[in-house]
């Protein structure tokens, strides 16, 4: 096709030290001010070396990278063209405004947005994100390889790889239910339980069952920031308790109760995050003594039941008397690894009815095949005896760990001893005395202040056991002293 005119290019004004850079430059300069518009024929690398005086590679190049950013689209056999759909960043104010429909869209909150960018930091490794995180090296891997090839072989025979109960599959539903009847004195039915993708899909449900206009949700004043998140989500106030020694403060919330509306209340009791604090048996029926009587929800988050250390752990909340408004909340990624991404919700009828009506909008069929799996290995025991070992191991961790502290801290910081968990809570206020410690720079260790609203100086730290052999916990605490010893 015969050109009309040939597009000229000026140079000399470009910024730039190198005919490369300058012809960038002048490029992306003329695309912005609208001289060269969208869908515009720019000349071969040929024709504008030739007009330029310089190695037809070099424009090449040039149009090769802005290709790259975004800047033009080469067309085969027709030639190179301005792009109709610009980089955002290398528009004008004016033109910024009419694409950029970011005004139309409900913004996060500065939680959500910590939360997002924080989950950018998570990898492969397994000293990532270390707060309690099970040890993936832990896996019985060849137990889990044969259970999905059971699966797929089974499934595909009989054509089950089909939509199903957005509740989740039965076989699954069904052995969840009896490990809650015999290990957790739970009586439930199957119809009151529904399979999500890991707790934080649990509470996120949760918050969207809930109405926000019937009230406000309770968190606990130092408590998991991806659960209030979702609450906040949602169009929820968060109102925060107090905690003592013993967990949740009942004290407190009554008289929060007495000021405000409350819809539900969030809570870990098994192990109160990120305290490791168990809520005692007495606070327990207190609690749910509350709920009745003000007709509020329990969301009862129980991330680890399975690795408690003495004696026996108490009952979950779900399980004793007045529990007629308790959300209860599991997960196997403790079990597992977080990556296994299986929880499951344990409720009312109609509010499991209600989750699922929410789950068909966002995740119509869930990882049919890992229920399946998950629910063989759960029939044959395997789950059962994979938690009795790791119990063992995560337990002379648990005990190591303490042990290093001890030996390389000695009487600079205190801690009570956890019954379970994969994390220890201490107190280093005598090592920040004085101190300004706003960002404690340490893979397996976060600051108190992460956990709560105030701005208070850090008085503990939550230190992850559970992904560290004893060779690894002795070299975090090495790491650890050179900071806080300093």
């Amino acid at each position: 096709m015969l050109r009309p005119w040939q597009t000229q290019f000026w140079l000399v004004d470009s910024t730039g030290t190198t005919f490369h850079t300058k012809l960038i430059n002048q490029l992306i300069a003329d695309i912005k001010s609208g001289r060269l518009a969208g869908g515009t024929m720019l000349p071969g690398s040929r024709a504008l070396a030739n007009q330029l005086d310089v190695n037809r590679k070099t424009v090449q190049q040039v149009y090769e990278e802005l290709e790259s950013q975004g800047w033009l689209v080469s067309k085969p056999r027709r030639g190179t063209f301005i792009s109709n759909m610009l980089p955002e960043q290398g528009l004008s104010e004016e033109n910024k405004l009419l694409i950029n429909n970011a005004h139309k869209t409900k913004p996060p909150s500065s939680l959500v947005k910590n939360i997002y960018q924080d989950s950018f930091r998570s990898g492969n490794n397994i000293s990532d994100e270390n707060d309690g995180i099970p040890d993936t090296r832990l896996i019985p891997y060849k137990i889990l390889a044969r259970a999905y090839r059971r699966a797929c072989i089974s499934l595909s025979r009989h054509s089950n790889l089909g939509y199903g109960d957005p509740r989740g599959t039965k076989v699954l539903r069904d052995s969840i239910q009896k490990m809650l009847t015999s290990d957790r004195f739970m009586n439930c039915s199957v119809d009151q339980i529904c399979i999500v993708r890991g707790s934080q899909m649990g509470i996120y449900l949760a918050s969207r069952v809930l109405d926000s206009n019937k009230g406000a949700i309770v968190v606990e004043e130092m408590c998991y920031a991806p659960a209030k998140a979702a609450f906040e989500a949602n169009g929820f106030k968060i109102l925060t308790c107090k905690l003592d020694h013993n967990g949740l403060n009942v004290i407190a919330l009554e008289k929060l109760l007495a000021q405000h509306q409350v819809a539900g209340i969030y809570i870990t009791p098994h192990h109160q995050y990120p305290t490791t604090v168990s809520l005692p048996m007495d606070r327990r029926l207190a609690l749910l003594k509350l709920s009745k009587q003000h007709q509020f929800f329990i969301i009862e988050d129980d991330y680890d039941h399975e690795f408690h250390y003495e004696a026996k752990p108490i009952p979950p909340l779900a399980s004793l008397p007045n529990s007629e408004n308790v959300v209860h909340i599991g997960s196997m990624s403790k079990v597992f690894a977080p990556g296994l991404r299986l929880g499951y919700l344990a409720a009312d009828k109609k509010f499991i009815e209600r989750a699922a009506q929410e789950i068909v909008l966002i995740d119509r069929q869930g990882n049919t095949i890992t229920e399946h799996v998950l629910a063989d290995l759960m029939e044959s025991g395997e789950v059962k005896r994979h938690i009795r070992k790791t119990r063992k191991q995560y337990q002379a961790r648990r005990n190591f760990a303490a042990n290093e502290f001890s030996r390389v801290f000695s009487d600079n910081i205190s801690f009570n001893l956890p019954t379970g968990g994969m994390a220890l809570w201490v107190d280093i206020s005598k090592l920040v005395e004085g101190k300004e410690i706003s960002n404690l720079q340490h893979k397996d260790v976060n600051l108190s202040t992460l956990f709560c609203d105030h701005s208070a100086k850090p008085t503990h730290i939550r230190f992850g056991f559970g992904a560290l052999n004893e060779q690894e916990i002795t070299q975090s605490l090495q790491k650890l002293s050179q900071i806080l010893l300093q």
